[in-house]
């Protein structure tokens, strides 16, 4: 059985700013922002959504399948993510396309202003799970990449009885109401941060409770005020795991998920799916890079008992 990730393929190149955007963001009467920020720090770094939660799938004992899209560029990163467990033989490869790439900055407050480029992400509209084993497939998770891909994931996830979490996030901006409440259709879970469910709501007209109308479950992220996990007769809220230094935010929501979804393919509890998706995203946070934190199942238990004590999940993870 296996878990299916699809979401962008990437190159990430992140870049920190030494001080805060918001002292330098003026708008004039023209309502006009043209502002220029020197940085101190630039890194590239292997990336994108889809490779991100399957990276953490792997570390959690997980042998996540990609699909998604690349360019010519993709095949030492291709050769990299097979080394660390993850399978990319439904990822397809345009030799007419670069890799798309992801371009951001972080100030002292960790406000990011991105940017992305999609190039071979473009045609993700051109991949279907037709074909494929339903019977070998756990569940789907929809992240972001091109939309009219995720549109047509969610619909084939609906008519081929697929299991899917819809995970709009980023692509929210560019969605109407009506692509996301078709993209949400019987979801096993929404995920979204609290911004990204306040544009949900905007966008649809729903309130949290009818949204629940359409998928069995609704997470949102709310940073290091932690997580909630809700349906119509359940709600769970979980603390965010302290990190231990503060590095960079980016990936975190993404290995929240890579977490979550190994708890819900488990069969765990929502209050341990949460607590895995916590510790998950404390890793990232603690690293520059979205994929640079390593952990071993027995180190990542040991801090899981550090921080919310034992349970019987624990051994049934370090089983992986």
């Amino acid at each position: 059985m296996s878990i299916i990730v699809t979401g962008s393929i990437a190159y990430d190149y992140l870049m920190c700013y030494p001080g805060h955007f918001l002292e330098h963001i003026l708008l004039n009467e023209t309502g006009k922002i043209s502002v220029s920020f020197l940085v101190e720090e630039k890194q590239m770094h292997r990336g994108g959504v889809g490779p991100n939660i399957a990276y953490s799938l792997a570390l959690l004992g997980r042998h996540p399948k990609l699909m998604g899209t690349a360019g010519h560029d993709f095949i030492e990163y291709a050769a990299w993510l097979n080394a660390q467990g993850v399978d990319t033989s439904l990822v397809r490869i345009y030799p007419d396309e670069f890799t798309a790439t992801f371009t951001v900055m972080t100030d002292l407050d960790q406000n990011q202003i991105a940017g992305f480029h999609a190039g071979a992400m473009s045609r993700a509209r051109e991949l279907s799970f037709r074909g494929l084993d339903r019977a070998d497939i756990d569940l789907v998770i929809i992240s972001p990449n091109d939309p009219a891909g995720m549109a047509k994931y969610a619909l084939e996830c609906q008519e081929l009885a697929l299991p899917f979490i819809y995970d709009p996030s980023q692509q929210l901006a560019r969605m109407e109401g009506p692509e996301i409440i078709a993209g949400m259709r019987g979801a096993t879970a929404l995920t979204v941060n609290d911004y990204e469910l306040e544009l949900v709501k905007r966008k649809t007209g729903l309130s949290e409770s009818e949204i629940l109308d359409y998928v069995r479950m609704l997470v949102v992220t709310r940073g290091a005020e932690g997580a909630t996990l809700q349906s119509k007769t359940e709600r769970v809220d979980v603390p965010a795991v302290p990190p231990l230094v503060l590095r960079d935010p980016t990936g975190v929501g993404d290995a929240f998920r890579s977490g979550l979804v190994t708890g819900l393919v488990s069969g765990y509890s929502w209050e341990v799916c949460g607590r895995l998706g916590a510790l998950a995203a404390t890793y990232v946070l603690e690293q520059a890079g979205t994929m640079n934190h390593h952990y071993t199942l027995p180190e990542f238990a040991a801090r899981y008992q550090e921080n919310f004590g034992n349970c019987p999940e624990l051994a049934d993870l370090m089983r992986r």
